[in-house]
């Protein structure tokens, strides 16, 4: 997977869909910045757990959101390796194929 040009396509349909449901999009960005808010975990702390979530749910625009943001966020790659091994254990075969493809995206966003 092309992961830059995948995030690229993904965000443009967003964006036309997000035109037609304006209030859904408004309220799910509210919810997102209160989720995301530094408190008694850490925003780093939270996209880990979205990336788990992303991982167990097969949700690869997911995996690609909160990749970059780990990334923006500073994680090293064996914060998201030891990150991926619990969601690969918790989630099974499937979720180490999936944790790969996340352990792909992060090289790829890294550089």
């Amino acid at each position: 997977m092309d992961w830059k040009t995948f995030m690229a396509e993904i965000e443009g349909d967003i964006a036309a869909y997000s035109k037609e449901v304006p209030e859904t999009v408004r309220g799910f960005g509210i919810m997102g910045k209160a989720a995301k808010t530094d408190g008694a975990l850490s925003e780093k702390t939270k996209e880990f757990i979205a990336l788990g979530i992303a991982i167990a749910t097969r949700c690869d625009s997911c995996i690609g959101f909160h990749v970059r943001s780990l990334v923006r966020l500073g994680a090293t790659r064996a914060e998201m390796c030891e990150a991926l091994a619990m969601a690969t254990y918790m989630g099974g075969g499937p979720s180490y194929a999936y944790s790969a493809k996340a352990l792909k995206a992060f090289d790829v966003f890294s550089v």
